[in-house]
């Protein structure tokens, strides 16, 4: 007689698909993109003196990680994707009927509507970049207008790649993701070995006096921890997908302490070796350092691994951050912030496949309109907001959550260290430059305001909105998770919103 075994159903819904080196690896991709090959100059130029930029770049790399275990102890407390957005639910919501929510449903407006399609925009754009630089040399006569298309046309088919990644499966992306991380990794290794055998041969006059020319300004020297700090910007990362990182509990704090100082120590190892071989004129002057440094200190067959190494690291960083962005939509779908079926996971691929090609259009949009660095700019500098928020969350719940388990907890001025270099970090870019652009941001919050009080708060419901809900299941093959629950809604359903109603479960097959 045979015995067949009834195999448990699989429900559907997102995975618990990361390990520890993928969370680590999530981390470094977002952290590490382009930047510290292109324009790590700032810092430098600032400081004025090699010995204290790389003072700056240690400091900033250890506040960095204080932040980081704020946010660790964070997701222990409020163990569900979307890092800050999640814990102002807990923190904020039962505080207010109105405003309790609107610090949450503020953060994934702007992460959601601008901010993150805008940087992966940026970042695929610059992957375009770095793909055709080696093969300039073979095209001498194609125009600059052309070639200025051909890179367009390269950034959107690498959207198209990297969109279709995190549309297939979590697994494909954790490939492609740890591929793209070793080979970032491979490459700022290489510009430590090139620095260090220039030392070796005797270059070394660049360094003889490294306190030479430190610059006296408070001023300047706010600054300088002003462009560190940004450039270390990304530890939140592993927070934003908590709910598939196995044992989050433990492993993301375990890859925040893997990945922060691994992280600070490339950091300050390359621009040492930066500012061995090039002056503060050569670097400041320079549209990309890393290659700049290159063509000094390398041999001409290596240097073709720099913009290799850029091109994997600006892809996986696009990657990386449309796959926590959409994970943060996805979590605002569910509390009603956005369209519910945002939230819907995809019936067999189990990704949530709505959110992804929401972040696709975005960013494809953000391509084609052109100047997107100043979209960047207006919106950036409310990340640190949200950042100084969370760390307000994390006080408020250390007295409203006293007896909650928490695996570990930061001392108490470390969230507050964290919130007085967050009000820094907003403040000075608007002192330093009083630009139209930051009231645009704030024009772009209240007109986010209104869609809160609208939709959300008064919960206002079409025909409309259910039909395209039902189109959106068909075109995109998802369906609600099994646990289809807003975090709060047994607690406190009197405060939330229903961003468009809930419609009937479909009817698609589970994956069994």
């Amino acid at each position: 007689m045979i015995t067949v075994k009834n195999k448990e159903k699989e429900t559907v819904g997102l995975k618990r698909e990361l390990g520890l080196f993928s969370a680590v690896s999530l981390i470094v991709a977002v952290m590490i993109g382009s930047g510290i090959f292109i324009s790590p100059a700032s810092a430098f130029e600032r400081s004025g003196s090699v010995g204290l930029c790389l003072i700056v770049w240690i400091i900033c790399g250890f506040l960095s990680l204080l932040g980081a275990l704020a946010f660790a102890e964070l997701s222990a407390v409020v163990p569900r994707s979307g890092a800050e957005y999640a814990y102002f639910m807990d923190a904020f919501g039962p505080l207010h009927c109105y405003f309790g929510q609107l610090p949450s449903f503020i953060c994934s407006w702007v992460y959601v509507i601008v901010l993150r399609p805008a940087e992966v925009a940026v970042v695929i754009l610059t992957f375009a970049e770095y793909t055709v630089q080696p093969f300039s040399s073979y095209m001498p006569d194609l125009p600059h207008e052309s070639k200025q298309r051909l890179k367009k046309l390269i950034g959107i088919l690498g959207l198209g790649l990297l969109t279709y990644i995190n549309l297939s499966s979590v697994k494909l992306y954790l490939k492609v993701q740890n591929v793209c991380t070793i080979c970032k990794v491979a490459a700022c290794i290489l510009v430590i070995s090139g620095g260090i055998y220039w030392l070796a041969t005797g270059h070394t006059e660049l360094l003889q006096d490294p306190f030479k020319g430190t610059t006296s300004s408070p001023g300047s020297i706010a600054l300088a921890f002003y462009s560190g700090l940004w450039a270390y910007d990304g530890w939140t990362s592993a927070t934003v997908v908590t709910e598939e990182v196995k044992k989050p509990e433990v492993n993301i704090l375990r890859s925040i302490l893997i990945a922060v100082p691994t992280i600070t120590l490339l950091y300050v190892a390359m621009n040492l070796m930066y500012m061995t071989v090039l002056s503060v004129p050569e670097m400041t002057s320079s549209d990309a350092v890393a290659l700049t440094w290159a063509n000094k200190a390398l041999p001409a067959w290596l240097g073709i691994a720099i913009p290799l190494g850029v091109a994997f690291s600006t892809f996986g960083c696009g990657l990386s951050l449309q796959f926590g962005v959409s994970r943060l939509c996805y979590v605002a779908g569910r509390e009603g912030h956005v369209p519910r079926f945002f939230s819907f996971v995809h019936y067999s691929k189990m990704t949530p496949a709505a959110a992804v090609a929401l972040q696709g259009f975005l960013a494809l949009l953000c391509i084609l309109a052109g100047n997107i660095i100043e979209l960047i700019e207006f919106a950036s500098f409310l990340t640190w907001v949200f950042y100084g928020l969370a760390m307000v969350a994390l006080i408020i719940m250390r007295k409203t959550k006293p007896d909650i388990h928490r695996p570990y907890a930061v001392p108490i001025v470390i969230p507050w260290l964290v919130l007085f270099i967050s009000l820094f970090l907003v403040i000075a870019p608007i002192i330093k430059d009083p630009s139209p652009k930051y009231l645009f941001a704030v024009i772009f919050i209240l007109f986010g305001v209104g869609v809160y009080h609208i939709f959300v708060y008064k919960r206002r419901k079409s025909d409309f909105s259910a039909k395209l809900s039902n189109l959106v299941q068909i075109l995109c093959l998802v369906v609600p998770p099994e646990s289809d629950e807003p975090s709060q809604e047994k607690e406190n359903p009197e405060i939330l919103g229903n961003f468009w109603p809930r419609p009937e479960r479909s009817t698609y097959p589970r994956k069994k």
